[in-house]
Formats: C-alpha cells, structure tokens, sequence
C-alpha cells in the first residue's frame, strides 16, 4: 500500500492507494509546528480509521512546499513505517522536461499536478490549481513543462479586503446569489466569485492562445468545483490530481 502526501501551506492531503486504486483520501490543516511523532500517530490512526492496517504501507511519498515540515515527515517515515519517503522534486525521474530558468524553482506539487494531468488528459495542457496561492500550468504535448502564472489566491484576497479596511467583514467564498448585491456580505461575496472568475478565464484565455485551441483545462483544489461552475474554459475538475500525480511518480520511480 501506497501513502501518499501532498503538503500545502494551508492543508496537508493524504491518500491510500491499495493495489493502484485510491482507497481513502483526507485532509487536514497544514500544522508547521507538529512533530514527527504526532504525524505518526495521526497517520496511524487515520489509516485504522479507514479499515487500513499500517503494516501494509510498503511506500510512502511526499510532495511538499513547506521545507521545514520535510524533516519531520521523513523522520516519521523511518520511525512509524520503516521507510524512506521519496520526496519529489525537479530532480526526480517524472518524465517530465521542465523548462523553467531553473527548474528547482518549480513546486513540487506543479510537478506532480503536471505529470498527472498529462498522463490523464494529454497535451497541450493547463492546470489551474486553487489554493493559497492561484498557479496556472502550463504543458505541451511533448511532456514539456513551459512555465506558468502565479497569482494570490481567492482567501489571501479576502482576507486583504478584512485586514486592510475598517468596516469590511471577512466572507465565505461562495456563488452570490446575483451579481448585483444589496448588501456588503453580498456585495464583497459577488467581488470575490466573479472577480477570482474574471480573472481565471482571462489567464486562460491567454494562455490557450499561446499553446493553440486544442488545449485542454483542468482545476484541481478546494475551490475548483465551484470556479469551474461559472468558468467559461475550464473543462475538468479533477480533485484527486495531486494525489494521483503521486502514485504515478512512484510506480514510475519503482
């Protein structure tokens, strides 16, 4: 059985790949301070949780952004599992020729996201993932990764709208009801949602117009279900794409 960790700045996802198949998925809060012996024994639990007996766990294998979390799980790896996580980075054999100034610039999750969505929807590619920050991806059909777009995420600019001003309230990002609204909470709601859309389709759009009309889209994260709803390019949701990214690094690997 395959463990599979992808850690972001505000969440950490784990999944449970049985004989190649996602058997369990979670997430949970990205916690910086946490020891290598508490994420041993929160993943313990959570496999047992999911009927999954941690003796099975032959692999383990992390995509990380948060640099001072990597001790820590490669620590539990050893401790909990009697593994050696693999960590992903530009270095590791993906198939994937990133053609960044400097390629160990490049997020281990954008890798991952990359190799997954080429191996599942082909090239010319772009993915766009929502999360803290909001990257876009760019890929052709040589399994090449050409760049991208990074931009704040839709929380970071609620919560410049909250911190920034005296009489703002922090909102839930959610679809308004209309795109006129009569009230504050509505009003800053309907700025965020097509506000964060707006902006999307205009990255995409233009990015489509560098990589040619064949291009495929595809969001992944926590928000991508209900930007796709209103998104006028995006073509696939596809919330398991990191951890999917995962297992095909490692069976590649192995």
């Amino acid at each position: 059985m395959l463990l599979a960790l992808d850690v972001g700045n505000t969440n950490i996802s784990i999944g449970m790949f049985r004989d190649g198949e996602l058997a369990d998925h979670r997430r949970l809060r990205t916690v910086r301070e946490q020891t290598s012996d508490e994420w041993g024994i929160l993943l313990m639990s959570l496999l047992r949780y999911a009927a999954l007996e941690p003796a099975d766990v032959d692999g383990i294998i992390v995509s990380s952004v948060v640099p001072p979390l990597n001790s820590a799980l490669a620590e539990m790896a050893e401790r909990y599992f009697h593994l050696e996580a693999l960590f992903v980075t530009a270095k590791t054999d993906t198939g994937l020729t990133i053609l960044y100034d400097n390629p160990s610039e490049v997020g281990a999750d954008r890798i991952v996201n990359s190799v997954a969505a080429l191996h599942k929807y082909g090239g010319p590619c772009v993915i766009v993932d929502l999360g803290t920050a909001i990257t876009f991806d760019a890929l052709s059909a040589k399994s090449e990764y050409l760049g991208g777009i990074i931009a704040a995420g839709i929380g970071i600019s609620a919560e410049a709208l909250f911190n920034r001003t005296a009489r703002l309230p922090l909102v839930d990002f959610r679809k308004p009801k209309a795109v006129i609204g009569t009230n504050t909470v509505a009003s800053m709601q309907s700025g965020l949602y097509y506000g964060a859309i707006g902006a999307i389709d205009g990255m995409i759009e233009r990015l489509i117009q560098e990589l040619g009309p064949e291009t495929r889209t595809v969001a992944t994260g926590g928000q991508a279900q209900l930007i796709a709803g209103g998104s006028r390019f995006i073509r696939h949701v596809d919330e398991n794409l990191t951890l999917d990214g995962l297992r095909i690094i490692w069976d590649r690997t192995r």
